[in-house]
C-alpha cells in the first residue's frame, strides 16, 4: 500500500463515493421535479438545450455520470489495493460536476460551444483519475471499464454537437443511455452473482450463481449489439431481432443468478429486480421497433428502472458497507426503492393511468422524488458523517 499521511479533513471527502452518492441523490430529487414543471409550462429552461433533451441529459450525463463516478471511485481502490483518492482532487472533481449542471441549465451565459467545453470537464476528469489508479495498481485487466466510461465522455460530447448541428439529440440521447446499461451488463453482472454467492454460502445453500462462463461473454455481445442497434435505428427487423435475443439470453442469464432465494434480503433482492429491467427494456424495445409499442416504454424501462433501480441499490449497499452499517435495507430504504419501480410502472402507463388530477407522467414524477427524498433522508447523513468504529466486545470477564 502507497505510504500518505492519514486524511483528517470533511468525511464528505473521505471517499469517492461520499461527495457523488449524496449529490446525486440530491439531484435526482429536484431534477424531476423541475423537469415536470418545464413539461407542463410552469417554468421554461434557460439552456440551449430543447426541454426534453435537457431532461434526457440530465439524468444520463448528470445524475448517471454521478453515480458512476462515485461507484468507480470507491471500486478502484478495492481493485488496485491502492489508497483511495479522497480530499481536494475529490472537491474539485465535484466542482467540476456542479460546473456542468449548472452551465448546462442555462447558468453563466455560457455560448454553447462554452457549455459544451465546461460539461466536458467532468466525465473526462474522472477517466483520467480512473485510468491513474489502474496503471499505478498495475491492474490491467480492470482497464476494460475505461472504454465504456470513455465513450460515455464521447456520448456527452456528441450530444451537444448533435444538439447544436441538429437542433436536437435524438441519437444522443439514446446513446448516453446505452451505454449506462451496458455498464449494468458488464458490472452488474460482476457484482449481483458475487454479492448473491455470498449471501448464499453463508445460509449453507447448496444452488449457487452459475460462475462467470462464455454464456455471460455471450449476454455481453448480444446485449452490445441489440443496444447499438437501438442507437442507430431503433425501427425495423434489425433491432426487433438483436433486442429480442438480447432480452431472452440477459433473463437466462439473471435466473442462473438464483435471485429467487434472496427475498429474506431486500437490500440484494434489489439488485435481482433492478437487473431485470434490461432485459425488460429490451423487450420493449424489440416491441417498439416492431411498431407494437412506443419507443418511449423502453427508454423509461431502460431509465427509470434499470439505471435508475440499479443505482438506487448500490448507493444503498455500498454506502452501507463502506460507512460500518449492517447490510440491512430496513423499511424505509425498501420504501425508497419500490418507488423508484413504481415511477417506472407510471411512467411506461403514460396518459394510460390516471390517481385524480395525476396521470401517469405526473404520478411517475411523484414517487420518483418521494423515492429519492426516502433515500436521501436515510444515507444523507451515513455519508457525510465519519466511518462508524464498532467496538470489539471485551474477551474478559467484566
Amino acid at each position: 500500500m502507497p505510504h500518505r499521511e492519514p486524511y483528517r479533513g470533511p468525511a464528505l471527502l473521505s471517499y469517492g463515493f461520499r461527495p457523488f452518492f449524496l449529490s446525486s441523490a440530491l439531484f435526482a430529487l429536484v431534477a424531476i421535479p423541475a423537469w415536470v414543471l418545464i413539461w407542463h409550462g410552469e417554468i421554461a429552461g434557460a439552456g440551449y438545450f430543447l426541454p426534453t433533451d435537457w431532461h434526457v441529459h440530465e439524468m444520463v450525463f448528470g445524475y448517471g455520470a454521478a453515480v458512476v463516478a462515485g461507484f468507480l471511485f470507491t471500486a478502484v481502490p478495492n481493485w488496485t489495493g491502492r489508497l483511495p483518492t479522497c480530499g481536494w482532487p475529490l472537491a474539485l472533481l465535484l466542482v467540476l460536476w456542479l460546473a456542468g449542471r449548472v452551465v448546462v441549465a442555462g447558468g453563466l451565459g455560457l455560448r454553447p460551444i462554452g457549455v459544451a467545453v465546461v460539461d466536458q470537464m467532468f466525465l473526462l476528469a474522472v477517466a483520467a483519475m480512473i485510468a491513474r489508479e489502474i496503471v499505478a495498481g498495475k491492474n490491467w485487466r480492470n482497464l476494460k471499464v475505461l472504454l465504456p466510461l470513455s465513450l460515455l465522455w464521447l456520448a456527452n460530447l456528441l450530444f451537444h454537437v448533435e444538439a447544436l448541428v441538429e437542433g436536437s439529440a435524438d441519437l444522443g440521447r439514446r446513446l448516453g443511455l446505452a451505454l449506462l446499461i451496458f455498464l449494468i451488463l458488464l458490472i452488474g453482472g460482476r457484482v449481483v452473482p458475487s454479492f448473491t454467492r455470498n449471501w448464499l454460502v453463508q445460509r449453507g445453500a447448496t444452488r449457487l450463481p452459475v460462475a462467470f462462463n462464455r454464456f455471460d461473454a455471450l449476454c455481453l455481445v448480444s446485449g452490445a449489439a441489440a443496444l447499438i442497434a437501438w442507437v442507430v435505428a431503433p425501427y425495423g427487423m434489425t433491432c426487433a431481432v438483436l433486442s429480442a435475443v438480447a432480452a431472452t439470453l440477459n433473463l437466462t442469464r439473471l435466473l442462473r443468478w438464483r435471485g429467487v432465494m434472496t427475498w429474506r434480503s431486500p437490500l440484494l433482492l434489489m439488485l435481482h429486480l433492478a437487473y431485470l429491467m434490461v432485459p425488460l427494456g429490451f423487450a420493449s424495445a424489440a416491441a417498439a421497433a416492431l411498431d407494437l409499442a412506443g419507443q418511449a416504454g423502453a427508454a423509461h424501462i431502460f431509465g427509470i428502472g434499470a439505471v435508475g433501480g440499479m443505482t438506487v441499490a448500490v448507493m444503498m449497499r455500498a454506502t452501507m458497507g463502506h460507512t460500518g452499517r449492517p447490510l440491512v435495507a430496513g423499511p424505509a430504504l425498501t420504501a425508497a426503492f419500490v418507488l423508484v419501480v413504481a415511477a417506472c410502472a407510471a411512467r411506461v402507463a403514460g396518459p394510460a393511468v390516471r390517481l385524480g388530477p395525476l396521470d401517469g407522467i405526473d404520478l411517475s414524477a411523484v414517487l420518483w422524488t418521494a423515492g429519492f427524498a426516502l433515500l436521501a433522508w436515510r444515507i444523507g447523513p451515513w455519508l457525510a458523517r465519519p466511518r462508524l468504529v464498532r467496538k470489539m466486545p471485551s474477551s474478559l470477564p467484566s
